[in-house]
Order: structure tokens, then C-alpha cells, then sequence
């Protein structure tokens, strides 16, 4: 019946899994479905650091190769205001999952 929930309403099959957790009932969690869950928020997380680290680097190395003329221009301003915020949600999501 989980398996059949967890295909079909996946929210549904999410609350249903936090209740029996909750009430400890653990003859009835559905552990295949949610060991492949928690594993998949893992890779997720590492994924979402992985995205931000390129992003920060490619506008590193974009704005690295501006012309001296141009440090500051539209461009150069964009890269920057970037920058900053990859900076600092890969502080905040290695602040959160230090592993």
C-alpha cells in the first residue's frame, strides 16, 4: 500500500512516513522508498554546491578576462553582484552541511 502511495501522491506518501516515524511504528515505513529519499536529498544537496561553485568560477575567470578599460562596466558589474550572492549561499550551504 505505501509503495502504491508513494507512486501515486508522493506528498500524501511523505506525511504518511513523518506519522509512523512519529508514533514509531516501524514495521510499517516504507524503508526501500525512504532510504532512496534520503539518499536522493544528499545528492541533492551536493549537487546545489556544485552548481553554485561552477557558476562562481565562471564569473571569476569572465571577469578576470575584462579589459582594463572595463572593470567596471555593465558586465563587469553584473559578474560581480553575482559573485557575492554565490559566495555567500555557499557559505550558508556549507555552514548547513559541513560534510
Amino acid at each position: 500500500m505505501t509503495t502504491a502511495l508513494y507512486e501515486t501522491d508522493f506528498y500524501a506518501w511523505t506525511m504518511k512516513q513523518a506519522a509512523l516515524l512519529r508514533n514509531e511504528d516501524f514495521a510499517e515505513i516504507d524503508l526501500n522508498n525512504l532510504i532512496e529519499e534520503i539518499e536522493g536529498m544528499g545528492r541533492s544537496e551536493q549537487r546545489e554546491l556544485d552548481n553554485r561553485l561552477t557558476v562562481l568560477l565562471r564569473h571569476l575567470l569572465k571577469l578576470s578576462c575584462l579589459p582594463n578599460s572595463q572593470p567596471r562596466g555593465p558586465s563587469g558589474r553584473g559578474w560581480r553582484s553575482t559573485i557575492r550572492e554565490q559566495r555567500y549561499r555557499i557559505n550558508r550551504l556549507l555552514a548547513q552541511n559541513p560534510s
